[in-house]
């Protein structure tokens, strides 16, 4: 899972493997390893890739669906404690529009760059 993550993570962000490698200071081949599940990087590495990405290391690891902040503080709301389980689901929904919102203003600035 951890390779399939980082490899989708490196993309979404235009890098290179070679690129992903300068910046975490490792070798080409030590990226691709990772890709392919032939090896895990250590903890250290993991939080690097985490930071680097501004994701969850529950999100790169997989136990979670949603790329959270690494930085949670700045990037994490609270919902009140009375919210109910439709609400918190509403909140959900409106998020999920959003970023499709967002998906649809990133393709329309791409496709006016071709």
């Amino acid at each position: 899972m951890l390779g399939e993550r980082l490899q989708e993570l490196r993309k979404d962000h235009g890098l290179s493997q070679q690129d992903l490698a300068d910046k975490l200071n490792v070798s080409i081949h030590t990226i691709s390893s990772y890709e392919r599940n032939r090896s895990v990087p250590d903890d250290t590495m993991k939080m690097e890739i985490a930071k680097l990405f501004d994701i969850s290391l529950d999100y790169l690891l997989g136990l979670v669906d949603e790329p959270y902040s690494f930085h949670r503080a700045e990037n994490c709301m609270l919902l009140p404690a009375e919210f109910e389980d439709a609400e918190k689901k509403e909140l959900r929904e409106y998020i999920a529009f959003l970023r499709f919102k967002r998906a649809r203003k990133k393709q329309r600035k791409q496709s006016r760059k071709t």
